[in-house]
């Protein structure tokens, strides 16, 4: 038999514990006993469970005034035919429920433990529900459930909730496909919820990593995790696109059969699937932009806060000086401590071929090369192609306007974003599409009218620049690199549209 690897049988040993942590408030309810009218035992775990099952469902359907007399119906509702209770034991029961999984403290529930993996004790800090508002006039406490609540009703379901959104999203394609669009509008409700609980994580990683990159070890780990998480996140945005794309196919199919009069709840429900798996998946594109962002400039200056916070605690006596003085070190070794410390060797030579390479010859007349973009002169106002141009960029910049008044675009991979979907996907497989930005980012901050040729004849921008009004444009460079079309790439640009005056200075 060969040789058990102790350290990796029990790596991860807390984070195991963790999930199995979670159930411990469903059997601290079962270890109370409590009985009805008739001396009969009540299953205070399985109504524990039915008052997580019922936060659940509030979230669902975004219901947040959720408190102990609403749970007490609930479960009145629910176990009239099984148990003989007045009105005021089931509010007794479910205020004994919702201190069972969020004490009277306020603090976390806290599961105490011997972790295998570090040899010590160990705990962990974990909270079933959470306070979501309090109404003063009937003096009433609101709760719905925490990240480690959503964790626990999942983990009944035996599936992971790192993979809810995806396994949901295959849930959703077989309703879709067996036509039950009721169930399927439901799945979607629960999708949302699981992007709203991603939103929450990364925000409480992104925290995480500012405080807990300490080393470089540390500074990986947290790389490879974003970088899981992004592939996850693309992954799950295609899928989105191709979900988005079945519905539309189907809303069309059943448009088509003149089902929107004969069977217009049916029809209905198409149409409220296909507006909340829009929602959804918008808010998931700002997720998956979000979770970029922390990838592309959180943790780039996390690192740099790394190396500098080094820099500032290095000390020069203490590392170096005491080391060479404090231990006995031969000659050689000495050069090797002083090698980092030693400027580099520079040597300046000159080729006497220098004089035979090309020289540029300027003369005291102005020079006739134009280091900016071409202008089409007077003469070409006839082109075609000039036509052509100067509409597709006066459309361009009427979808940007668009797309900025109604849903805050201020990047070009936003706006990239809002073209795919809108359909105007193809946009970004054009080449003038990159020219329009490129022009723009070299003339910003750009006003309307300030832009003329040479000559004086109307530029291919004037059009699209008079949708400007009095607005001054601004394109600045960001960070990281576009490449949407496969023959074409731009760097991100921060596009900002402010109000201002056309007047040119």
């Amino acid at each position: 038999m060969e040789e058990l690897d102790l350290r990796e049988i029990v790596s991860g040993y807390k984070e195991r514990i963790r999930r199995l942590a979670l159930f411990d408030p469903l059997y601290e309810l079962e270890r109370k006993r409590e009985q009805d009218h008739e001396k009969k035992d009540i299953d205070m775990k399985g109504l524990g469970l039915l008052a997580l099952l019922f936060f659940f469902e509030q979230k669902l359907m975004r219901q947040y005034k959720a408190g102990a007399k609403q749970l007490a119906a609930f479960l009145e509702k629910t176990a009239e035919m099984q148990y003989r209770l007045d009105h005021e034991d089931y509010e007794r029961l479910a205020r004994s429920i919702i201190q069972t999984f969020r004490p009277t403290t306020g603090k976390k529930r806290r599961y105490s433990f011997f972790n295998w993996e570090t040899g010590a004790d160990d705990g962990i800090d974990y909270s079933i529900l959470k306070a979501s508002s309090f109404d003063l006039k009937t003096n009433q406490q609101y709760y719905t459930l925490d990240e480690d609540g959503l964790e626990l009703v999942f983990a009944t379901k035996e599936f992971y909730s790192e993979f809810q959104l995806s396994i949901n999203q295959l849930m959703l394609r077989k309703q879709l496909d067996k036509g039950e669009f009721k169930g399927a509008l439901r799945q979607i409700n629960e999708m949302r919820i699981d992007v709203e609980s991603l939103v929450e994580r990364m925000t409480r990683l992104k925290h995480e990593i500012q405080r807990s990159i300490v080393s470089e070890e540390t500074f990986e780990r947290y790389k490879q995790l974003l970088e899981d998480i992004y592939g996850r996140l693309n992954r799950e945005n295609d899928e989105f696109k191709e979900l988005r794309a079945f519905v539309k196919e189907t809303r069309q199919r059943l448009y088509a059969k003149d089902m929107h009069k004969k069977e217009s709840r049916t029809y209905d429900l198409v149409l409220r699937i296909a507006h909340e798996l829009e929602s959804v998946h918008y808010d998931h594109t700002r997720l998956l932009q979000q979770t970029g962002d922390l990838k592309n400039t959180t943790l780039l200056t996390a690192q740099e806060s790394l190396y500098y916070t080094g820099i500032q605690a290095f000390n020069f006596d203490q590392d170096v000086s005491a080391k060479i003085i404090a231990t006995p070190l031969p000659l050689e070794a000495m050069s090797g401590v002083l090698q980092p410390f030693l400027k580099v060797e520079e040597n300046k030579q000159w080729s006497p071929l220098t004089i035979l390479a090309d020289q540029k010859i300027n003369e005291d007349r102005e020079s006739a090369d134009d280091q900016g973009f071409i202008n089409v002169s007077s003469a070409d106002e006839s082109l075609p192609y000039r036509r052509i141009l100067t509409q597709k960029y006066r459309e361009l910049m009427a979808l940007f306007l668009r797309a900025s008044e109604q849903s805050g675009v201020r990047k070009l991979s936003q706006f990239i974003n809002f073209l795919e979907e809108n359909e105007h996907s193809d946009w970004v497989e054009q080449r003038y599409f990159y020219q329009f930005w490129l022009i723009l980012h070299q003339r910003s901050p750009i006003r309307n009218g300030e832009i003329e040729d040479d000559d004086g004849a109307k530029a291919v921008l004037d059009e699209a620049l008079a949708l400007l009004g009095n607005r001054v444009l601004h394109v600045r460079e960001g960070r990281g690199i576009i490449q949407t079309a496969k023959r074409f790439s731009i760097q991100e640009l921060l596009i900002h549209v402010e109000e201002g005056n056309n007047e040119l200075s």
